[in-house]
């Protein structure tokens, strides 16, 4: 059954509304002075790091296309880096819009251009997110051994438990596989529709298993996640108060950016508001806090956006003989 044209505008407009909910929210919880302050800092950051920043931002999605190639190559495709980068950041520019849109426009747009099916495609996109998962899972792990009473209050007073979600992913994956036998034997006609979807999606998630480059993904992922981190830690030393920041506070700060860039588009209004709420902890003035935040958001959402419309344009483009490559 076709979604309503309200639905759609919904999931639009919703994300947007809690964005410039939380853009009130910084500025209903700040004096005029204050508002000044964060303005002041963030027109005198340091461009020379936030470029930096930028370009690590960019390093990151272009491994993260030839990460997500090596996950492609086991289903009997022959995928071209091209497609797989373009893919991505189309994939980016859609959560700008509408929160984890971008995995399905992901998953469709390489599928018109390729060998797979679109189930096939984003069965790997899943499973890209689970390994994604984990290793996010493993930085909250690693920031609890040097700054616990910050990070568990954060987790707390927002209640988040990342350990609770991964355990329901897990109990998710279950009964997909469950559902996958149980369904097997059955010969409905609309049974067999959804049956063929899930087949097609287990084959993509199961890619995983059948790399043949195995450390190449494990390095991979590994450096996209510090790159991640790296981008965040470099703007630190772009705007004032926030220079002397240790590492550990970094970590605090990056984690509560991860899951505020989950609830509104793309993280607006509300990125800018986490980072500043952690770091007041480590007794950074709100000023510096939110100017780091709307700096850090303000460059990479930038990024995303060229690069994102420049996809939109080229993979149509160079795929205009829908002809690939051998």
């Amino acid at each position: 059954m076709a979604k309503s044209p309200l639905t759609k505008w919904l999931k639009i407009i919703i994300p947007l509304a809690l964005g410039v909910f939380f853009v009130w929210v910084s500025f209903a919880n700040t004096t005029e002075e204050q508002r000044k302050d964060i303005w002041y800092n963030v027109q005198n950051a340091d461009l020379l790091w936030v470029i930096i920043s930028i370009a690590l931002g960019f390093l990151s999605h272009v491994i993260r296309a030839n990460r997500w190639k090596l996950l492609l190559q086991p289903l009997n495709d022959k995928p071209r880096f091209s497609n797989c980068f373009y893919a991505v950041m189309f994939g980016y520019l859609a959560n700008l819009g509408i929160p984890r849109s971008g995995e399905f426009l992901r998953g469709a747009s390489y599928a018109s251009y390729s060998r797979l099916s679109f189930e096939q495609s984003f069965g790997t996109i899943i499973t890209e997110r689970l390994v994604d998962f984990v290793m996010l899972i493993s930085i909250i792990g690693i920031t609890l051994l040097i700054q616990a009473d910050e990070l568990l209050f954060y987790l707390e007073l927002n209640n988040i438990n990342p350990l609770k979600t991964l355990l329901y992913l897990l109990v998710i994956l279950g009964f997909f596989l469950i559902a996958l036998k149980v369904l097997k034997k059955s010969s409905n006609a609309l049974i067999l529709k959804i049956k063929n979807f899930l087949f097609g999606l287990s084959k993509g998630i199961k890619s995983i298993l059948e790399l043949e480059q195995k450390w190449s993904f494990i390095l991979q992922t590994l450096a996209i996640w510090i790159l991640y981190v790296a981008m965040f830690w470099i703007i630190k030393f772009s705007i004032q108060g926030t220079e002397e920041l240790s590492f550990g506070a970094v970590l605090v700060g990056f984690i509560a950016g991860s899951f505020a860039m989950s609830v509104t588009s793309g993280g607006i209004g509300l990125y800018p508001l986490a980072i500043a709420s952690v770091y007041k902890m480590f007794d950074i003035p709100i000023e510096s806090g939110q100017a780091f935040g709307w700096v850090l958001w303000s460059a990479q959402t930038l990024l995303v956006l060229v690069l994102g419309v420049l996809s939109a344009v080229l993979l149509p483009i160079v795929n205009k003989n829908n002809r690939l490559e051998d």
